[in-house]
């Protein structure tokens, strides 16, 4: 096992340079959310080239490529996701974005060199591999319903025993991963309101519902619901977002639209929390003479990690780059669509380190300005290469 892994590193190694120009390319060339048409051909033709077994347009735009070893064992699975944002590069790089209002402010382009690398060093070792090996490479994380559910259905892991994830992070310095055990991310829900009352002059309110007094009252209410309404030993968040209502001083205003998320990280609390902003809203309203239209959109689930995956991960991780630099992380209240994944089995989700104070790699994800050290891109490959070969003979 030493042996072999030690030929995969190494390989890795000699196939840095080229991972890192795989990595600029897709990002001179970024594509949007359910757009994605020559980044998965890319990708396709890629594996292809290495001779696995490739399947395109899993659900509508995903690519699924499949590396048999030579001896029998479990199917494996690593996640990268290749959408990008609808943000205009500031970076003034050599190899930025060449679209114009879209770029790759969240790393899915070094996740996709990543997994490709990854593939290109395994196969190497191919006839000493044991089980399989799935690349799942996914469209559309960055937007809800995201490409994540469509491709479990179209049979993306269908056979597979475990996956696994990374994740770039600005927060983190280069050499370093964060990990979490059990929820790592929160599911992420939003509520859209149509509050309708009575407009008229605003020196005669008793004759008019004002839409305005009232929407401010839900949101002054919906604020409270997590510090009364939760149990203080779990966690949710919501924020109201968005509030308009009004155009002019001596109007009182007809409608109030608002707008916010929710995010938890207890199935149990999540389905309250629905309930509980729908009754604060429809009661203020109807105490009020005025009706409310409540639109709860339910959006990706919490991402939650499977203790034995994230650990065999850390254990080949701290091997790697030092128990010093595995870094425990608390849960936050992000959220990403690989939770469909983690639903179905046995999964791990981590962030890899970027950040580099020096060479300007400061500024955090979904910013126009966001870089990352490309020598994180090694380490990751490392610590997934390391993974699935652990993983394998487990």
């Amino acid at each position: 096992m030493m042996e072999l892994k030690t030929k995969v590193y190494d390989k890795l190694k000699n196939l840095e340079q080229e991972m890192i120009e795989l990595r600029r390319h897709f990002h001179q060339y970024p594509e949007l959310s359910f757009e994605e048409v020559e980044t998965p051909k890319t990708i396709a033709a890629f594996h292809k080239q290495l001779g696995l077994d490739v399947r395109e347009h899993v659900g509508e735009r995903g690519v699924v490529a499949t590396l048999k070893g030579g001896h029998p064992g479990p199917t494996i699975a690593i996640r990268a996701d290749f959408d990008a944002l609808p943000i205009k590069e500031e970076t003034n790089l050599s190899y930025q974005s060449t679209v114009d209002g879209v770029m790759h402010a969240c790393g899915h382009d070094a996740h996709t060199a990543i997994a490709m690398t990854v593939a290109q060093a395994l196969v190497s070792i191919k006839e000493d591999l044991h089980g399989t090996v799935k690349f799942i490479h996914q469209h559309a994380e960055e937007q809800d319903p995201g490409g994540a559910k469509a491709m479990i259905e179209d049979g993306a892991i269908d056979g597979v025993d475990q996956i696994f994830c990374l994740h770039m992070e600005n927060y983190l310095p280069v050499g370093t991963i964060g990990e979490t055990d059990g929820p790592i991310l929160g599911a992420s829900d939003d509520f859209f309101m149509t509050i309708e009352g009575k407009g008229g002059h605003a020196a005669l309110p008793h004759d008019t519902v004002d839409a305005l007094s009232i929407g401010a009252q839900i949101v002054t209410q919906l604020n409270q619901l997590t510090s009364r309404k939760v149990d203080p030993m779990k966690q949710a968040v919501l924020t109201v977002g968005s509030f308009h209502s009004g155009d002019k001083a001596n109007v009182i205003a007809e409608k109030a639209y608002i707008e916010g998320t929710v995010r938890t990280f207890d199935e149990t609390v999540r389905q309250e929390m629905s309930e509980w902003v729908k009754q604060v809203t429809d009661f203020t309203a109807r105490a009020h003479g005025a009706k409310a239209t409540i639109d709860y959109q339910f959006g990706y689930p919490a991402t939650i990690n499977d203790w034995e995956t994230n650990q065999l991960m850390v254990g080949v991780a701290t091997e790697i780059i030092g128990e010093e630099n595995v870094i425990h992380l608390e849960p936050n209240m992000g959220a990403e669509d690989f939770s469909y994944f983690a639903e179905k089995i046995p999964a791990t989700y981590f962030f890899l380190g970027s950040a580099n104070k020096e060479k300007g790699c400061i500024h955090p994800y979904h910013h126009p300005k966001f870089m990352i050290d490309e020598d994180s891109l090694l380490i990751g490959a490392k610590i997934l290469a390391g993974s699935i070969l652990k993983a394998s003979v487990s």
